[in-house]
């Protein structure tokens, strides 16, 4: 039986190597203006991306280049530089969008697998034949298809690999196809750089053309109205259902401009509910738990499951984005002996450690501090903040850049998190 993957995001080298630690089997991203991850794509070059490749493919995972831009006349000469540039790095796939572009990288690079972006907006068996037939060995659906949908694809095209999306950010429009961002502030969506204008909060207003007149319909005092802002998708309770389905190939997680935390905790999440899956057992309220502690805009399960007109809670109308039921606090350096704090950390405060699934971690009681698991999660609380450089510290904030000392060696990137309101000190009393 083959299991399915699970694919994470990569917007750069720290992230590819979090998303892999905490369980992807693989992972996108991609260098320039070509790909729909531009702002993400800057912190990655040619160098940075060749390393997060050997990262993954010393580890047995895969990574996915995305070059799913729409590029103008004046680009294809740069075009079919970057896509050998990028053939010569040793990815495992391409993820094109247009049919043009996937010609063009299946004559420059054979050898490289060629993945079909989910802003083709393949929705029915016809289409995927024709892609299929030129060259895609895996699409990426659109994400108003259906469970039901993908099933005929799958039984009409049974070598075609499936991947779909199960968790992250939806777009108001049409599978991304969205010119808001381009209208007002020029920042065009389908070449990489949205500005999520869909996001912001807008006033109504009804003009009559013939007097002048303009009258402004205030629906909430100060605030105005989010008409246009999508709940984050958020699949983790119906994985039961998708790879019963047995249509299914990949799960993809959407990251763009995401944070590590972000990365960490949903390859984690997902990985436990696929690994649970495949053990006969579901926690659906375990994983639901993780992911409620991330910021999103309010969760729904979109339309794989069901059809558009069942739906009525994929809009978020009074907000564009909560805060998570955590606060991360700080994150472990790759030296596995410090770490850095990512919102302030004060002596004996006690912390939940977040580490990949594989991690083995150890208890201790030393003048540092102490790890000690209860009620099922681990835990740290430092008794003394002393940095690298030997200086010691009352409390320490995310502005402070100086890396800190554990009590013990932990995995790379492990994260420590409060609840979300205000930590209770759990000093000793003087």
């Amino acid at each position: 039986m083959n299991r399915v993957e699970l694919l994470s995001p990569a917007g750069n080298l720290e992230k590819l190597k979090i998303a892999i630690d905490y369980g992807a089997d693989a992972v996108y991203g991609g260098v320039s203006h070509f790909s729909l991850r531009i702002r993400s794509g800057k912190e990655f070059d040619l160098q940075s991306f060749k390393a997060g490749i050997d990262y993954a493919h010393e580890r047995g995972k895969k990574v996915y280049v995305t070059i799913n831009g729409f590029p103008f006349n004046s680009q294809l000469s740069l075009l079919q530089k970057h896509i050998t540039q990028m053939a010569a790095l040793q990815p495992d796939a391409f993820i094109v969008a247009t049919p043009g572009v996937l010609a063009l990288a299946h004559r420059i690079a054979p050898h490289i697998a060629l993945h079909l972006s989910t802003q083709a907006n393949v929705m029915n068996l016809l289409d995927a034949e024709i892609y299929y037939n030129m060259g895609a060995r895996r699409i990426i659906v659109a994400r108003e298809i259906s469970l039901k949908d993908l099933n005929l694809i799958k039984k009409h095209l049974p070598d075609l690999e499936l991947e779909v999306f199960v968790h992250g950010s939806m777009c108001f429009a049409y599978s991304g196809r969205c010119l808001i961002s381009t209208l007002q502030s020029g920042r065009v969506p389908n070449r990489g750089s949205c500005a999520n204008d869909c996001r912001f909060p807008y006033e109504l207003y009804a003009a009559n053309a013939d007097t002048g007149t303009l009258f402004r319909l205030e629906e909430d005092p100060g605030v105005g109205t989010y008409i246009m802002n999508s709940k984050d998708l958020n699949l983790a309770s119906h994985i039961g259902e998708i790879l019963d389905s047995g249509c299914v190939d990949s799960l993809k997680i959407e990251g763009r401009t995401k944070t590590a935390y972000y990365a960490a905790v949903t390859a984690k999440t997902y990985r436990c509910a696929i690994d649970d899956y495949y053990r006969g057992v579901s926690h659906v309220s375990q994983y639901q738990a993780e992911l409620e502690s991330l910021q999103n805009r309010g969760y729904t399960d979109a339309y794989l499951i069901h059809r558009p007109f069942e739906k009525h809670d994929t809009q978020s109308l009074d907000f564009t984005i909560t805060l998570g039921t955590h606060q991360v606090t700080g994150m472990v350096c790759e030296d596995g002996e410090h770490f850095l704090c990512k919102y302030k950390t004060l002596p004996y405060e006690k912390m939940e450690i977040v580490a990949p699934a594989s991690a083995v971690i150890e208890e201790v009681d030393n003048a540092i501090g102490t790890i000690t698991f209860e009620e099922g999660m681990y835990t740290i609380v430092f008794k003394q903040l002393k940095a690298k450089n030997g200086k010691v510290w009352e409390e320490v904030h995310s502005g402070n850049t100086n890396p800190i000392v554990l009590p013990l060696k932990l995995p790379q990137y492990t994260f420590f998190r409060i609840p979300s309101t205000e930590a209770m000190c759990t000093a000793p009393k003087q």
